[in-house]
């Protein structure tokens, strides 16, 4: 198979490919309901030296930064409690996390998550963390310009290999919320 986007020596639909996905990741696969059918995520097999995103880009081509997403994981703070949430935004942008983020979880102060707590809830890889498979209450942010993108690469939930997801997907996700402006 061809990659929709990119050049990848090696693509394929991500349901063929649970094998090689962390298990939440493939239960996201394998459970995947939506619009649009599973066999159109792609899991391409990239190597975890480049997995962060300027590496990334300098090896497979600068052109996929404007089709990147990077996914991060906040922390919204009120009172005693802590909200974590994911952000999805362009790989060219940063998230808002003091304006947008804050007002949307309602916290009084939002910040990234440490990377312990972010990769310890999430089960996924720090440099792979993708917003399919996360914990099922957690609200999944995502920024308008994702959502309105043919393909989107974003992380496979480990440091090796990415997906490649049609951008209205990331719509579908539970408990998503498409914001203009997360990205700026």
């Amino acid at each position: 198979m061809r990659a929709p986007i990119g050049d990848f020596d090696r693509a394929s639909p991500a349901s063929d490919c649970l094998g090689e996905l962390i298990r939440p990741v493939a239960d996201a696969v394998r459970h995947w309901r939506g619009s649009v059918p599973a066999d159109q995520i792609v899991y391409v097999d990239t190597q975890p030296q480049w997995a962060d995103t300027a590496a990334f880009l300098e090896h497979y081509g600068k052109e996929l930064l404007d089709q990147s997403a990077n996914c991060v994981v906040v922390a919204g703070k009120r009172g005693g409690g802590t909200t974590l949430a994911a952000c999805v935004v362009l790989s060219a942008t940063r998230v808002d996390v003091n304006g947008v983020v804050r007002r949307q979880l309602g916290a009084r102060k939002a910040s990234f998550a440490p990377m312990e707590v972010a990769t310890g809830e999430t089960g996924m890889e720090y440099g792979g963390i993708t917003p399919i498979g996360l914990p099922a209450d957690w609200p999944v942010l995502v920024d308008s310009a994702v959502v309105d993108l043919p393909y989107v690469l974003v992380g496979s939930g480990s440091r090796r290999g990415k997906l490649l997801v049609p951008g209205k997907a990331f719509a579908e996700l539970a408990n998503a919320v498409v914001l203009e402006g997360l990205g700026v």
